[in-house]
């Protein structure tokens, strides 16, 4: 589950998990552990180009991924919603050790740019890529509920 929510996507994280908008996706993007601020910080930021225009650096070498068999599902039960995926697996991971991974909905795959880009989650993920395959589990990325 996620460490944090970024402010910009308070209250806002089920509609973007809903993917609302015709051509529209999450991307997950793997963020490196050296000069990875601090979650305080982090949540502050309004879009991916601000964030890695600070001192977070993008682990290039692995690259982004898109989100498949997004979901966002009402728990009447436990007063929630759950945003859940498919886990992310990326071959032959080499490059950078990283720290984190951010989530962020993206209003259109197909064109548009970091700036475009919402920062929806960050979620702590220390690895060192070795050359071997990695998989992200992805397992109810964030669960909405109200401050009762």
């Amino acid at each position: 589950m996620a460490d944090i929510v970024f402010n910009i996507a308070l209250g806002k994280v089920a509609y973007y998990a809903g993917l609302p908008a015709a051509n529209d996706g999450l991307v997950v993007v793997p963020i490196e552990a050296t000069g990875l601020e601090t979650d305080a910080v982090l949540r502050d930021y309004d879009n991916l180009s601000v964030l890695l225009a600070a001192s977070n650096n993008e682990q290039t070498t692995m690259g982004r991924k898109a989100l498949a068999s997004v979901t966002a599902t009402v728990d009447d039960i436990n007063d929630r919603v759950n945003m859940d995926a498919a886990d992310v697996t990326w071959t032959a991971a080499g490059g950078n050790p990283v720290g984190a991974l951010i989530i962020c909905y993206d209003p259109d795959v197909s064109t548009g740019t970091d700036a475009d880009l919402i920062p929806l989650s960050k979620h702590g993920w220390s690895i060192t890529p070795d050359g071997s395959d990695v998989t992200a589990t992805i397992a109810d990325f964030i669960r909405a509920s109200s401050a009762a």
